[in-house]
């Protein structure tokens, strides 16, 4: 599986969105500015991400997009599966629609319980999701701040 902008923009705005706090909604025009990232390309991403219940949505002057949750309760994983489909390097080890990455939904050459290969794929299909749900935006957030020293200012 091969992560694409949609996953990655994604990451990247809501980890913009845990950085800036959650009390006060954000525009995907503030996100766009400061990740570098075309705020059209945004507004196509956060609805899945809002309809995911993910983030919500604040009408009004004033508006933006909010967090629905927990920084520390939305993982990468979580993200990338609305944003790109299951996590499975290969189809034969996908999940079943509505199914944990546990449930395949397909046997692709018919005959799975022979294939040599499909151990290997449910192993890196396996270490993918560990991988992705381990880190959670709450870890994204303090990882960015202990990388970024605040200034000291001396007078």
């Amino acid at each position: 599986m091969k992560i694409s902008t949609k996953g990655r923009y994604g990451v990247l705005a809501m980890f913009d969105l845990a950085l800036s706090g959650n009390e006060v909604p954000v525009s995907l025009k503030s996100i766009a500015d400061r990740q570098s990232l075309s705020e059209h390309y945004l507004e196509q991403l956060f609805g899945p991400l809002r309809k995911a219940g993910l983030v919500r949505s604040v009408r009004g002057a004033q508006g933006g997009y909010l967090l629905a949750r927990d920084p520390d309760s939305i993982t990468v994983g979580d993200i990338v599966r609305v944003l790109e489909g299951p996590i499975a390097p290969v189809e034969c080890v996908q999940p079943e629609a509505g199914g944990d990455e546990k449930q395949l939904a397909r046997d692709c050459c018919g005959r799975p319980e022979v294939c040599p290969t499909r151990p290997v794929w449910e192993k890196l299909r396996d270490a993918m999701v560990e991988a992705l749900d381990s880190v959670s935006l709450g870890d994204l957030v303090r990882q960015a701040r202990e990388r970024r020293p605040v200034p000291m200012y001396y007078i």
